[in-house]
């Protein structure tokens, strides 16, 4: 056992320099060049200029080198993701929000094989006991972090093995993603064969307000002290994102079973084939309620369109996805609050079509979701923090 300040030395800060107005800067890396999954994304790679100084050369890349995110962050994203440099050498450098870790010497800790493990304790929450908020930013104590997180140092041989197995888990993930990704893409070309562009209307659709289809609302508010810990599941934004996507969800607030029952008695709640509609923060989303257990949700952050015989739930979510993203592009002009309230969804122009043609597009997603589905199988069993963990410690 060693630890990462043993095994890299101290963390290298990156540097940022003055803009390049002439375009002859040198490439440099920042945090929105980071992804999720530990990849560099090389689009949009800013140049900078930057004074070269005596060790400016030992900050230049090198593959092996790790980059590690010191400010950034969200609530729901803490700081310290890593990314794993192997691209061309001696090129780029790296801004003032990561830091660069290299490892000293590769006989005794191979460099990959220290980037899954910091990528592992990272996706294990491992870095929010040394992030701290300044000025709405997290910034990660890289001194801390370096100096007491433990690194198991199994030999070489084996620490290649690992590294092995574990770039074939990730390739098997980037081509998941992209499967899925293209069936995505197959229902959206598939919905402008049909039915045109939804915002051009080139097939010259009648066009009808959604409200005028059907009601359009919120919820009975609930408040705070409302909240119980077990009952009857109450969703947010969080949840229905996560519905969307067809994952499990850990419900985290609930309501009595009398406080849903006397809301269903006069208000009515979310039945088979409504949409609920993220209206706040990630705007957009859309889940088809599927009628499989009671839940209520929260107003402000959800819209509720009612399912109606005038139209399919299927055809209307692609549509109204459309829609929502082209709102969005128009709400980003002068707003400094982004929301989407329910006059907005209220008044939105809708085609208004054949129901048997929305049936026919209905039935074609269907059969796209079976794929979906299949190819989200195969993709959860390559989990790849439950296959580091049975390789780390199993191998």
């Amino acid at each position: 056992m060693a630890k990462l300040i043993d095994i890299t030395g101290k963390v290298i800060s990156g540097e940022w320099g003055k803009d390049d107005e002439n375009g002859n800067g040198i490439p440099v890396l920042r945090t929105t060049n980071f992804t999720n999954d530990g990849v560099i994304n090389f689009n949009n790679v800013v140049t900078r200029i930057i004074t070269k100084r005596t060790n400016i050369d030992d900050k230049f890349l090198r593959k092996g080198d790790i980059i590690i995110e010191k400010s950034g962050g969200s609530d729901k994203q803490p700081v310290g993701r890593v990314v794993y440099f192997d691209a061309e050498e001696n090129k780029y450098l790296f801004n003032n929000f990561t830091g660069l870790l290299r490892v000293k010497d590769s006989s005794v800790c191979y460099p990959r094989f220290l980037f899954y493990v910091l990528f592992y304790t990272y996706r294990k929450g491992g870095t929010i006991p040394f992030q701290n908020k300044t000025t709405g930013l997290l910034n990660l104590k890289t001194d801390d972090y370096i100096k007491k997180l433990d690194i198991d140092l199994i030999p070489v041989k084996k620490q290649i093995k690992i590294v092995s197995t574990l770039d074939k888990l990730q390739s098997i993930i980037a081509y998941r993603k992209q499967q899925l990704a293209k069936l995505d893409e197959l229902v959206k070309g598939r919905f402008v064969e049909m039915f045109g562009d939804p915002i051009l209307n080139p097939k010259g659709w009648d066009m009808v307000e959604l409200g005028d289809l059907t009601n359009v609302g919120s919820s009975k508010r609930i408040f705070e002290k409302e909240y119980v810990t077990e009952g009857i599941p109450f969703y947010r934004t969080k949840e229905i994102v996560e519905l969307s996507k067809g994952n499990n969800i850990s419900t985290e607030l609930f309501i009595t079973e009398e406080r849903y029952s006397e809301i269903k008695e006069l208000y009515g709640v979310p039945k088979k084939g409504d949409l609920l509609v993220s209206a706040v923060g990630t705007i957009g989303v859309i889940w088809i309620v599927d009628g499989k257990k009671n839940f209520y949700f929260k107003d402000g952050n959800l819209i509720k369109v009612v399912g109606s015989e005038k139209f399919n739930s299927l055809y209307m979510k692609n549509l109204l996805e459309n829609l929502i993203v082209e709102h969005k592009k128009q709400m980003s002009v002068g707003t400094a609050y982004a929301a989407l309230t329910i006059s907005d969804l209220s008044k939105m122009k809708v085609y208004n079509v054949p129901i048997g043609l929305q049936n026919q597009f209905a039935t074609f997603v269907t059969q796209v979701d079976k794929s979906k589905f299949a190819v989200q199988k195969a993709f959860n069993k390559a989990d790849f923090l439950q296959f580091y963990t049975e390789i780390f410690w199993i191998n």
